[in-house]
C-alpha cells in the first residue's frame, strides 16, 4: 500500500541517523533515563548577545515581512564581503543565495544541477543528508573511502581511481563532518585541477570552516583561480560558528546562472527565509568576532581531553580531528565481545551497547557510509564529555 502512495523518489530515501539518535534520547529523557549524549552536532555555546540584540532590533522596528527570496541586499553584500575578506574570493551579491540552513543551500545545489544519470562523487566518511539529498534528484550518490591512517583526508589517487564519465560533480566537505579532517592544499589544487579539465563541478561544504586546530588553515576551493571559481559552489552557514543553529540560516555562492536557478527552485519551495534571522546574520558576519575566538580555543581543550581520554580506553582507537567538533573512533577491537547475551557485532552494535549499559549516545559511522567507527561530538562540556567518557570506560571493562 505504501508503495502506491508515496513517490519512489521519497520512498527510496533513509531517515537521518543523527536525528533518530537524537530522537531516542529525548525519548529515554523523558523516561527520566540520565542519557549523556554526544550523538547532535550541535554547539553548547549559547547565540552571542550582539547577534540576538541585532534580530530584537528587527522586530521592534516591524522588520517581520517577506523579503527578496535569495536575501535582503544588505545580507548578500555582508557574506560577499565576508567570501572577500577571510577566503580570497570575490563573489558580487547576485551570486549568493541566503537559503533555511545548509541543508537546504545543499539541496538546492543538487536540485539545480543534477538529473537521472548524472552521478556525484563523495569520499566518505561523509554527512549524513550528502546521499539522500542527491537520490531526490534522481541522481546516484558514488562513494570512495578514505584512510584512518591518512587521518581520512581524500587525496587525488583515490579521487582518480573512482571517477568514472558520469559524475556531474564531487563534494568536498573540509572541515569534514563526522572526522574533522582538513584536505592539504597541495591535494585541494590537484584533484580541482582534475575535475575542472573534466567539467565536472565541486561542491564544497565549509560550515566548519572556522573551527580549526594546531595552527591549521581553510582553503577554499573556489579561491585557487579563476576556473576553480567558475567550477564552483561554495556553500556555509552561520548554524556552527556563531552558535546559530536554531535561527536556519544557510548560504551558498556560485556562477550566477546556477544562483539564479536556485533562486527560482527556492521561489516555489520556502521563498525567501526567515527575515528576523537575516538581521542577525548580518551582524554575526559583521559584528565582534571575539565569542567566536572564545569558542574555538574551549573546543580545543576538549578536543585535546576527548582524543586522549579515548585512546586511554581499552578497545578505543582515535585520531586527533584537523577541525570542527567531532572524534572519529575505530571500535572494531570491541567486536565479537558480549553484554547481557549481545554480542557485538559492528558499530551499530557498539552504539546500543554505549547508550544500554553507559546511558551514552553516540553515532555509529555505518550513518557516515564508514563502518566500524562512532562518532564522538565534542561540543558538550568538560563535566559532560569526562562523565560520558567514565561511563563508557566502565562498561566497556564489564564486557566478557
Amino acid at each position: 500500500m505504501a508503495s502506491k502512495l508515496i513517490s519512489k523518489l521519497v520512498a527510496n530515501i533513509s531517515p537521518s541517523a543523527t536525528e533518530a539518535t537524537s530522537f531516542l534520547v529525548n525519548q529515554l529523557k523523558r523516561q527520566g533515563i540520565d542519557v549523556i549524549s554526544f550523538a547532535q552536532g550541535e554547539p553548547d555555546f549559547d547565540t552571542p548577545d550582539n547577534i540576538k540584540k541585532a534580530a530584537i532590533i528587527a522586530i521592534k522596528e516591524g522588520f517581520t515581512k517577506y523579503t527578496d527570496v535569495p536575501g535582503i541586499p544588505e545580507l548578500r553584500k555582508a557574506v560577499a564581503d565576508k567570501f572577500k575578506r577571510e577566503n580570497g574570493i570575490d563573489y558580487e551579491p547576485d551570486q549568493i543565495i541566503i537559503s533555511n540552513g545548509g541543508k537546504q543551500a545543499l539541496y538546492e545545489v543538487f536540485r539545480t544541477i543534477c538529473e537521472d544519470g548524472d552521478q556525484v562523487l563523495i569520499p566518505t566518511p561523509c554527512y549524513v543528508s550528502y546521499a539522500e539529498q542527491i537520490k531526490l534528484t534522481g541522481a546516484e550518490p558514488v562513494f570512495f573511502k578514505t584512510k584512518e591512517e591518512n587521518n581520512f583526508r581524500p587525496t587525488f589517487e583515490e579521487v582518480s581511481e573512482n571517477f568514472t564519465p558520469n559524475v556531474k560533480a564531487f563534494i568536498i566537505n573540509s572541515p569534514n563532518n563526522p572526522t574533522g579532517s582538513i584536505i592539504k592544499k597541495e591535494q585541494l589544487k590537484k584533484i580541482a585541477d582534475f575535475f575542472i579539465e573534466r567539467g565536472v563541478f565541486m561542491i564544497t561544504d565549509e560550515v566548519y570552516e572556522h573551527l580549526i586546530y594546531d595552527g591549521r588553515n581553510h582553503i577554499s576551493v573556489a579561491s585557487l583561480g579563476k576556473k576553480e571559481k567558475e567550477m564552483s559552489i561554495t556553500v556555509n552557514s552561520v548554524s556552527k560558528t556563531y552558535a546559530m543553529t536554531g535561527w536556519r540560516v544557510g548560504y551558498a555562492a556560485g556562477p550566477r546562472e546556477i544562483i539564479k536557478a536556485m533562486n527560482n527552485l527556492q521561489g516555489h519551495a520556502t521563498g525567501n527565509i526567515n527575515s528576523i534571522a537575516q538581521k542577525a546574520t548580518i551582524e554575526a558576519l559583521i559584528g565582534t568576532q571575539e565569542p567566536v575566538r572564545n569558542m574555538i580555543k574551549e573546543y580545543g581543550k576538549r578536543r585535546e581531553y576527548m582524543v586522549k581520554r579515548l585512546n586511554e580506553i581499552e578497545g578505543i582507537r582515535c585520531q586527533y580531528p584537523d577541525g570542527a567538533f567531532y572524534t572519529f573512533p575505530n571500535v572494531t577491537a570491541l567486536y565479537d565481545k558480549e553484554y547481557d547475551g549481545n554480542i557485538i557485532r559492528n558499530d551499530m552494535d557498539v552504539a546500543k551497547f554505549f547508550l544500554k549499559k553507559a546511558h551514552v549516545a553516540v553515532v555509529p559511522g555505518v550513518a557516515f557510509n564508514y563502518s566500524g567507527y562512532v562518532r564522538f561530538v565534542f561540543a558538550k562540556s568538560m563535566e559532560e564529555i569526562k562523565e560520558g567518557l567514565d561511563r563508557i570506560e566502565k562498561a566497556i571493562k564489564e564486557l566478557k
